[in-house]
């Protein structure tokens, strides 16, 4: 596969263009965030404001919120339970392809590190599907690498229609689309799409991301945007914790949801915090500056600046932080986690995209959910 390095801030002519100002306030409002200047003071007006302001958010991600993170905690598990109970949703992802036409220089998926490639058939999917909808989850996540070529979005459209068969709610997680494919894949049964922007930086994000669709910046940050137009009824949003300043990426993120859920008030926001982990070929990449407890603090501060917005802890993390976790801010959690190509199945067909630290299953989950005091919930939508 040839390759071209492209500018990374211009569209290529097939990529939909929303006429959308959310990314130059994004840029603006990041490039002016200096962690550094705020104060003790600046997080105790925090914790105590009524409404979480930009610049209260600012300081919750602060080094200074460091040692202020029992009482962050507290106020972030308050708004949790007030908004959701004590529901925690269960879901599973399901990969069913790995090929990919990018070259992301953190990623077990990249089209040029040596990975078993694969792509599942319908037949495939179907036993899949069959499989984990045995564990009584109702809701699961298709997932694919990034690569239109090998996995269309005819064919993803289809593995949606299969997944509505067997589940009631199905989300997205694969390359970006214009709002018609959206509109397709919603069609054919997908709930609610997320995307990563990896990280904010501009200027990061070119030189880690090498060639491929996924190097054109403003086209994978306004992909929630062209979801809802197609019709989805949630979006999440999430950058990968580690690649550039962690706070500046976080509150960048925490934004972003918060412009497009001013612009589109039905849309049902969510929020990833997923963190760097080693991939095949690479056990050395890490999330460097970005230890549990900053995650917990940038877990806390995205439930008190948006409490109603669902937030999802990845088997990228140890089971202990997770338990802690859902029982704080998060309100949704994967079990039962294969990353790999076919893993529910008879076999494995295709590596993973990254290492995960948390492979419990459906019922280990619903049973620490419950030793927490707190309710597994399966599903919370009722269609008619």
């Amino acid at each position: 596969m040839k390759f071209t390095r492209t500018d990374h801030m211009q569209l290529l002519p097939h990529m939909q263009d929303v006429g959308s100002d959310i990314m130059d306030e994004i840029l603006k409002e990041r490039a002016s965030y200096k962690p550094e200047i705020y104060s003790e003071a600046d997080v105790k007006a925090a914790l105590n404001a009524k409404h979480c302001s930009l610049e209260n958010l600012k300081a919750l991600l602060s080094p200074a919120a460091a040692p202020f993170l029992e009482p962050i905690a507290k106020l972030a598990q308050a708004k949790t339970r007030a908004n959701f109970g004590s529901n925690i949703t269960l879901f599973t992802p399901l990969y069913i392809a790995n090929y990919c036409d990018n070259l992301c220089v953190y990623c077990g998926f990249n089209a040029k590190n040596n990975i078993k490639r694969a792509k599942l058939s319908d037949e495939e999917i179907t036993r899949e599907l069959r499989e984990i909808s045995k564990s009584g989850l109702e809701e699961i996540l298709i997932l694919t690498g990034e690569s239109e070529t090998n996995s269309s979005v005819a064919y993803i459209a289809n593995a949606c229609a299969l997944a509505k068969k067997f589940f009631k709610v199905v989300g997205v997680e694969i390359y970006p689309l214009n709002s018609e494919g959206y509109a397709l894949l919603h069609k054919s049964g997908a709930d609610y799409v997320t995307v990563f922007q990896e990280t904010y930086n501009p200027t990061k994000y070119e030189k880690i991301h090498l060639g491929g669709n996924k190097r054109i910046f403003p086209y994978r940050l306004n992909a929630q945007e062209r979801a809802l137009l197609g019709g989805m009824r949630g979006v999440g949003f999430a950058a990968l914790l580690g690649i550039d300043d962690f706070r500046l990426d976080a509150f960048a993120t925490a934004l972003h949801a918060s412009l497009v859920q001013k612009k589109y008030p039905h849309a049902e926001i969510a929020f990833s915090c997923p963190r760097l982990r080693p991939i095949i070929n690479n056990d050395r990449i890490n999330p460097r500056d970005v230890g549990e407890r900053e995650l917990l603090q940038v877990i806390c501060a995205y439930r008190i600046f948006m409490p109603t917005a669902s937030i999802t802890i990845s088997t990228r993390e140890k089971a202990k932080f997770r338990d802690n976790a859902v029982k704080i801010a998060a309100n949704k959690i994967s079990a039962g986690v294969k990353v790999s190509i076919g893993a529910h199945g008879e076999e494995k067909k295709g590596d993973e995209q990254f290492e995960i630290s948390d492979d419990r299953s459906v019922d280990e989950i619903k049973a620490m959910i419950k030793a927490n005091g707190l309710e597994p919930l399966m599903s919370e939508y009722v269609y008619v």
